[in-house]
């Protein structure tokens, strides 16, 4: 094999390569995003979603935007994201209603809406570290139903109290609004949302 070979069969796996990282960080994209109220579970949304961009503009508080282009084949595809602004669960969900192609399912209540669940990083929220904060818990629209307060002494203290949220799978719509007001932004955001789509 000659130095032309050489250099061929470098960038042949130079090229392999890059597609490969382009792919699993379009993966990683696709697994974080956060679609609207109503939109169909197993893979039926990005079946059905042509991206026309009509859900985005129906929403009144831009909470819609269009996914990255590392979102891979979902970029364009309507998406939530939550610390910046966060899904309001609108009664009359004129995102739904505004959806040509069905991608976004007719939601009866706001009770009944699935995006995803919220998941609470113990290690970085204050609530569990004895610091009073709450916020997520008062900020959510089914408070005491999706999120409520666990009570209880702190581990190995016996002055302080721990008024620690935990969140209710079951109830928790994934609209966001825990993570777009937590007080916490470093190293990180001390909730989050794993979608549901």
């Amino acid at each position: 094999m000659g130095v032309r070979g050489l250099i061929a069969l470098a960038a042949a796996g130079a090229v392999a390569a890059k597609a490969a990282f382009d792919a699993s960080r379009a993966e990683d994209a696709r697994a974080t995003l956060l679609h609207p109220p109503g939109a169909l579970h197993d893979g039926g949304f990005a079946a059905r979603c042509v991206k026309c961009g009509k859900c985005i503009e129906a929403c009144p508080y831009q909470a819609l935007r269009a996914a990255p282009f590392e979102a891979g084949a979902l970029s364009g595809a309507p998406a939530i994201d939550a610390r910046s602004q966060a899904c309001r669960l609108c009664a009359d969900f004129p995102c739904v209603a505004a959806c040509p192609t069905g991608a976004l399912a007719p939601v009866g209540s706001r009770e009944q809406v699935r995006m995803g669940v919220a998941v609470i990083d113990e290690d970085l929220c204050l609530s569990y570290k004895a610091m009073r904060c709450e916020v997520c818990y008062r900020a959510c629209p089914l408070i005491d139903e999706a999120i409520s307060i666990s009570y209880g002494a702190r581990e190995g203290d016996s002055i302080h109290a721990v008024f620690a949220p935990v969140v209710n799978a079951e109830k928790c719509t994934g609209c966001g609004l825990c993570v777009e007001r937590c007080v916490v932004s470093e190293p990180d955001c001390a909730i989050r949302i794993e979608p549901s789509t």
